[in-house]
């Protein structure tokens, strides 16, 4: 059973901030509604790209991600909970958050639990990667927000923790102010971030 409540992204053909749901408890319909929608833009706006000769433009570096595997993956695991941002009439963001067997990792909160942000991805049309104009923005603030809060709710005080595709690495430093702990050889090389409980403050601010 997913739960509903609203928030707000903003809507780049306007300029105007537009309610949205943020769904606690994604489906499996749902994920299927997603990719199916998904794929096919990302596709589609590749093939347009490659023929018009533009290579500014690439495709995001989570596109290559099945969401249906991993909702599958951890269906009926209690520590693991997916969120959506719908709007529209679509899938606008997803994220897969764990609260067990991640502890943080900074100097101050070594050992502390934490959530951490197993996945998190914008519908390809909000990808600035990939389309010169957006349609929504915010998608990315409201699901960091959304593992922010459910780290307060677990009682982790706002501590989260994430891996950070290249892409992806400005936002999670500069948007969020999370600390950059560095490349991790144990995950790919990935940049891994954290957020204490008062940059958690401050990000909600």
């Amino acid at each position: 059973m997913s739960d509903r409540s609203i928030t707000f992204l903003k809507d780049r053909r306007t300029g105007e901030l537009v309610e949205a749901a943020l769904i606690d408890g994604v489906s499996r319909q749902e994920v299927e509604s997603t990719e199916s929608a998904w794929r096919p833009f990302l596709m589609n706006s590749l093939e347009e790209r490659r023929r018009a000769g533009n290579s500014e433009l690439s495709p995001p570096e989570h596109s290559h991600w099945d969401w249906r595997r991993k909702h599958e993956a951890v269906r009926g695991l209690i520590a693991y909970r997916m969120f959506g941002v719908e709007c529209d009439g679509a899938m606008q963001g997803l994220m897969l958050v764990s609260t067990a067997g991640h502890p943080c990792r900074i100097k101050e909160q070594k050992g502390k639990e934490q959530v951490y942000v197993d996945f998190v991805a914008t519908a390809p049309w909000n990808s600035p990667s990939l389309v010169e104009i957006s349609k929504f923005s915010l998608v990315g603030r409201v699901l960091i927000a959304t593992a922010v809060q459910l780290s307060m709710e677990e009682g982790f005080r706002g501590r989260i923790g994430l891996h950070a595709l290249p892409q992806a690495e400005t936002f999670y430093a500069r948007n969020c102010g999370m600390t950059d702990l560095g490349n991790d050889k144990r995950k790919e090389e990935l940049r891994y971030f954290e957020m204490t409980p008062e940059q958690a403050a401050a990000f909600l601010r």
